[in-house]
Formats: structure tokens, sequence, C-alpha cells
């Protein structure tokens, strides 16, 4: 049996349509324009050196904001440089983003020096408060070296990159005279930096000469000068301030113009989580190194000594931190593979006694391998702790091998080596064959000299279970 909704059930349905889907377009708007009211801001904070941590922070902080849709990316610097890899990683993810990013050194007294000026350069937007300042951006290699804009002619040199030292001040001297590198490769690390320099300069419309000079000369600017020279694009005392002046500004995103609308939008800061913590420490050269062998070591004696649990989990846990610092690394595959050779022919060495041929080639192996391990010459690990665990390696194999050397200078002490030697007593006369007791044991026996009973003989052969005896005068 069929049911029929009754006619006039079907008029009002129908007056009630055009109403209804009036009602829910003007919801749909209302919620659109609610979103819209709701434009955020996304605040990321640098405030040390530029590291791979710096880099992964930054670059998924950037993605976060592209996938909420957010209207503006504050990126807060106060930073005294960094590495060079993490810091061309970062500029290309401004360079690439969907978002209009803003780089703004903050708070009073902070710096944008050396990669932190780069960064700055490279943004859509650049922006300083009063009594901060940027520059020192020559590359030096960390750690020591001379400057590529002084010459040094006791010095080679050292650098294979556009790396930036953690200390600004060393960035900051002039040079006297002739301002060019003293050897082919800082040249060519000099003239990198500057081309990079002044292509970001010449995309966003800024100071390309004054860039030139912060890489040649190592030189710094205020707030206030940066803005006259235009090497920045404005002035602002806090974040309320940053966004006021962008309101309607039109920046160059992805190879774009986009004018700015951000008056109004919520600053939402993005904090480094648990993630960038741990890999700021665990991507730190030294800690990544010993990570490293613990997982090593680990896993070799786990092998060795089945069932023993503990090695293997402490290395287990300790190889896989030491992978994720490697992937956001420039990592040497030649200088991994020279560690584990080192490590195998050190360990070898404990079990195939070469009278310290493998444990010399293994710690000849490793030293090379540590020192080498990172492509960033500015990723260094610490010369006294591969000097320190050569050292304790090298004990190692020599203790070993000492051990080996005494235990060659030992009596067997089981077999049929061990009687040979062994004093016992004749258990009656004879003169050619008896019967004598030896190591707790009957044993029968010969001799070429008269025995008496009671006499102490000494094991001179043995030939199955029959013992060659002496008397022992």
């Amino acid at each position: 049996m069929q049911t029929a909704f009754p006619e006039r059930t079907v008029r009002v349905l129908r007056r009630l349509a055009w109403p209804l889907l009036i009602l829910v377009g003007l919801i749909w708007l209302a919620v659109a324009a609610a979103q819209d009211e709701r434009r955020e801001a996304v605040l990321l904070t640098v405030q040390d050196a530029i590291t791979p941590a710096t880099a992964d922070y930054v670059i998924r902080g950037i993605e976060s904001a592209e996938t909420r849709g957010a209207a503006l990316v504050i990126l807060q610097l106060d930073t005294p440089g960094g590495l060079d890899s993490s810091m061309r990683s970062i500029i290309q993810a401004i360079l690439q983003a969907q978002v209009p990013v803003a780089s703004y050194v903050h708070p009073a007294g902070a710096r944008a020096a050396s990669a932190g000026t780069y960064i700055l350069y490279g943004s859509p937007i650049a922006a300083m408060t009063p009594s901060t300042n940027l520059g020192s951006a020559t590359p030096v290699q960390l750690g020591g070296g001379g400057l590529p804009g002084m010459p040094s002619p006791d010095e080679a040199g050292g650098k294979e990159d556009g790396g930036k030292d953690d200390t600004p001040d060393k960035g900051g001297a002039e040079s006297d005279g002739d301002s060019r590198p003293a050897s082919a490769m800082e040249r060519k690390v000099l003239e990198d930096a500057v081309a990079y320099i002044r292509g970001l300069a010449e995309r966003h419309g800024r100071n390309a000469d004054w860039a030139e000079k912060a890489v040649r000369e190592g030189a710094n600017l205020g707030a206030r000068e940066a803005l006259e020279q235009n090497v920045i694009d404005l002035v602002a005392t806090d974040a309320s301030d940053l966004l006021a002046q962008l309101d309607g500004r039109e920046v160059l995103v992805d190879g774009a113009e986009r004018t700015l609308s951000t008056e109004g939008i919520e600053v939402v800061r993005e904090d480094p989580g648990w993630r960038t913590e741990l890999l700021a420490i665990i991507t730190n050269p030294n800690i990544a190194y010993i990570l490293l062998l613990v997982g090593i070591y680990g896993i070799i004696f786990e092998l060795a000594n089945p069932g023993a649990i503990v090695p293997g989990t402490i290395g287990s846990i300790a190889l896989i931190l030491a992978f994720f610092a490697l992937q956001v690394m420039p990592l040497n595959y030649a200088g991994l593979a020279l560690i584990l050779l080192g490590v195998i022919f050190m360990i070898a060495e404990a079990f195939v006694p070469s009278f310290g041929a493998l444990g010399i080639g293994g710690l000849a192996a490793f030293t090379a391998g540590s020192i080498m391990l990172w492509d960033d010459p500015n990723l260094n690990v610490a010369l006294p702790l591969i000097i320190g665990v050569a050292i304790a390696l090298a004990g190692f194999s020599i203790w070993v091998l000492g051990r080996f050397l005494g235990l060659r200078g030992k009596r067997p002490s089981t077999g049929y080596e061990e009687m040979l030697g062994m004093e016992g007593t004749a258990r009656e006369d004879f003169s050619d064959a008896g019967r004598v007791w030896v190591h707790s044991e009957q044993w029968n026996a010969r001799t070429r000299s008269p025995v008496r009973e009671g006499q102490t003989v000494r094991v001179v052969a043995i030939d199955g279970l029959t013992l060659t005896v002496e008397p022992v005068e």
C-alpha cells in the first residue's frame, strides 16, 4: 500500500524551498566571513645559530602555514649566523613559499648577522626593530682560519663552501689594501657568496652594493641606517606595528605580485616542538658522532654475544637517533665507510690476532673517517674528541695484543700438552714399564732409567695413554 504526501503539503514545501536555499547561502557566507576574519599570521622564532634543526623548524613552519591558509609568516630573527647548507635550505623554502614571509629582526638588541643577513635579503619582506643590526656576512670556516676578505699568506684556504661563522664579530673586521682572499679556494667561496646575496637583493629590489660590502668587508648596519640605505623595507617596534605597516603593501610571492591585507589578522605563535628540540641536540656533530659509535659497538657486541640484550638495546636506540640526525646533515659516505671499516678491523684484532696489523689499519681508517664524516666543513667533529676516542680504541687494541702475546708464553692448561713437564709419583719399582700417579690419575708409563716405588717422576712425552717419564733427582 503506497501513501502519498497531501497536495497541500507539497505546495507548502515548494513555497519554502527558495527561502531555505537563501538561508543556507547566508549561513555559508557568514561562516566564510567569520573564517576570513580569523585570518592568521604564523610567528616562527629563530633565537640561535642557523643549524639543520633550525632549517627543519622553519621549513615545516612555512608548510604548516600554507596548509592552514595563513595570510603571512613572520620569521622573527635573532641569530649570530650558522651553516651555509641550512641557510640556503631556509631561503629556498622562503622563495618557493605560497605564503608571503616577513623576516623580522626582533626584539631590541637582536641581530641578523652572517647567515641572518642572507635570510633577510631572501625574504619578500625585510623588517627590523630599532636597536638591532645586521651584516658581517663574510663566509668563514667554523672553528678558526683566516677571513676570506683578509690576506693571509701563511695560511692556505680551508673553505669549501659559503658557510657562515657562528661568531659574527669575526666577520666585522675590514681589510686594509687588497681585499681579495689569499687562496683560490677562498676567492671561489667569496665570489659565490657575493653572487648569491646580490641575486637575492636584485630579486626584491634592495641595495645590492651594500650586500656585497657586507660579504667582502663584513660591514654592519643598524635598523635606521639599513632602512635609509634600502637594505630593509621597514622598521617596526613590534608585531602589531609590523602588521599595520604591511597592510596594502605589494610583495613578490613565488614570482608573482601580491597585495597584503594584514588588518585585524591574528598572530599565532608556533614555537619549536619536541622534534626540533631533539634534532637540535642530536644534530650537534659531536653528539651525532658519539651516538653513531655507541650504536655500532652496541650492535657488534650483541652479535658477538647473542642474548646479552643490553648492548643490542642501547646500540639500536643510539643508531636510530644517529640516523635521524644524519638524514638532515650533509653526510660524507666515504667517511662513514672508513669509520665502519676501522671499527670492524679493531674488533677483528681481538678475534683474529694479526700482531697489530688490523688494529693499526683500523685506527688509521677510523681517524680519517671521523675527520671527513661531514661534507660541510663547518660541521666538524671536535678534534679533541676524535683524538680521545682514537687513543681509547688504540689502548684497547694494544691491551688485546698484549694479552695475546702473554698467552703465547703460558703453558697449555688443557689436553695432552698440559701433561708435559708435570710431576707425579711411581707406584712401583720398574726399569722399563710400570705405573705412575700423575694429575690425580693412574697412568701406564715407560722409562729409560730405573724408577723406585714412591720416587718422584717427570713426564717428558706422551703416546696415547702411555707416559714417558724420567726420575727426578
